[in-house]
């Protein structure tokens, strides 16, 4: 694995186009390994941030593309989410991803200084990462409540799962940096390490009691996630 300082990250511009189709390729192919949703982005739509100003690529020595991630706005910029978050496969685990999310969030509170940074999140290493930026973890409520950010929830998997809960909650865990009233860094840091295990917890939570209502059953009648999660002791 190459080593970080060999990696350029860079706020993109048009020079960047030719990463589009691959960096769209991966995002959904990742969502898919994962198993869970993301809102799906065309090329025309990561192109657009890039020659907006708006994003932030990674590339390698080499130039070529290793990492992305985008500002989208909401509320009339009241509101700023930092989405689509993308490493290659073949270089993740090795801290790139971390100095991307730092690299876009920089570009965030420079481009929008009163904005509220949000984030939604399926993974327990993004969610270390908005903590150590001073993200906390806060209720569906407290982000923007703007139609079309949830309207670019309908291509996510779990868009059905988002409805029946009335957008209350989903797979996500939503994160929330405050400009004017937040923790620093180190408290969220130490918030996280401190609650690590409860937040897995509630990731497994979600995942098989949140899909109950979607599998199949047994031929007992029996719902099968509802079988895991008495297994599991949820």
């Amino acid at each position: 694995m190459e080593e970080q300082k060999h990696y350029n990250i860079y706020v993109a511009s048009e020079a960047d186009f030719k990463f589009a189709d691959e960096i769209c390729t991966e995002m959904e192919e990742s969502a898919k390994a994962r198993g869970t949703g993301i809102a799906k982005r065309s090329p025309d739509y990561v192109r657009k941030k890039m020659s907006e100003g708006k994003a932030v690529v990674a590339t390698s020595e080499k130039g070529e593309w290793a990492g992305f991630c985008y500002i989208e706005t909401w509320s009339h910029g009241a509101y700023v989410a930092n989405s689509g978050l993308i490493v290659k496969p073949s270089l993740r685990k090795g801290g790139l991803a971390k100095l991307i999310k730092k690299k876009i969030f920089e570009l965030s509170r420079t481009t929008y200084p009163d904005a509220k940074i949000f984030g939604l999140t399926t993974g327990l290493a993004v969610m270390k990462i908005n903590s150590e930026l001073g993200y906390e973890p806060v209720t569906y409520s407290e982000l923007t409540q703007d139609e079309d950010f949830w309207a670019g929830c309908k291509s996510c998997v779990n868009y059905d799962i988002l409805m029946s809960k009335e957008r209350k909650n989903c797979m996500c865990t939503a994160m929330l940096y405050d400009p004017k009233d937040h923790y620093t860094p180190e408290e969220t840091t130490q918030y996280f390490e401190e609650n690590k295990k409860g937040f897995e917890r509630l990731f497994n939570f979600k995942r098989l009691n949140f899909l109950k209502s979607f599998t199949k059953k047994d031929n007992n009648g029996k719902s099968i996630v509802g079988v895991l999660l008495s297994l599991i002791n949820i």
